[in-house]
């Protein structure tokens, strides 16, 4: 196992652990998008409820922890990210400020019954066979028919540039920061 830095808030300095760095099933978000990422957010950050969906090592959720977020609930398929994000919790104290689901999120996220003022995505580019994938514009979609987003809330998703994304009815993209290959999206609801 490697380990990642929590940039800034409560936790600032310490080490998380995450996968090594030759595992390329998950691609944590790199450290000068996070940043990035934490500096628009900073904001909404205090006090909020954060989604953390593809959460591979939990790096985006631990940050918003960190920062003040009062819960974070963590959505992962895969079982050693799992046991990560659990021992990360563990590790820094928070498992009472967060929850940790195991589901596919393309197929559905009806069993999530809250509102969160932060959607964080952060999807796989490709498939073990380097084939390119492109979850973003089903996700945004599954959110919407779920009804998770709070009336001032955001969602993000980062992803590659070349993923075509498909904004569904009654979300509007705000914001596009773009990161070599990688893009963060800014979403909200219309109106």
């Amino acid at each position: 196992m490697c380990a990642l830095k929590i940039i800034a808030g409560e936790a600032k300095g310490r080490n998380i652990k995450t996968l090594k760095s030759d595992d390329l099933s998950v691609r944590p978000i790199l450290g000068r998008i996070k940043k990035s990422l934490f500096d628009i957010l900073q904001p909404k950050i205090i006090g909020s409820k954060f989604l953390d969906l593809y959460a591979g090592t939990g790096s985006v959720g631990l940050e918003a922890l960190s920062r003040g977020a009062i819960k974070v609930i963590f959505v992962e398929l895969e079982e050693k990210s799992l046991e990560l994000i659990k021992y990360n919790l563990k590790f820094l104290g928070w498992e009472d400020r967060a929850e940790i689901l195991n589901f596919d999120i393309t197929k559905g996220l009806e069993n999530i019954r809250s509102k969160f003022d932060l959607i964080f995505m952060g999807p796989p580019y490709k498939d073990e066979n380097k084939k390119p994938l492109a979850f973003t514009s089903i996700t945004l979609e599954n959110i919407m028919k779920a009804d998770l987003l709070s009336d001032n809330g955001y969602i993000i998703s980062q992803h590659h540039e070349k993923e075509p994304v498909t904004v569904c009815e009654g979300l509007i993209e705000f914001r596009r920061e773009k990161y070599g290959d990688s893009v963060l999206s800014f979403f909200r609801k219309a109106g």
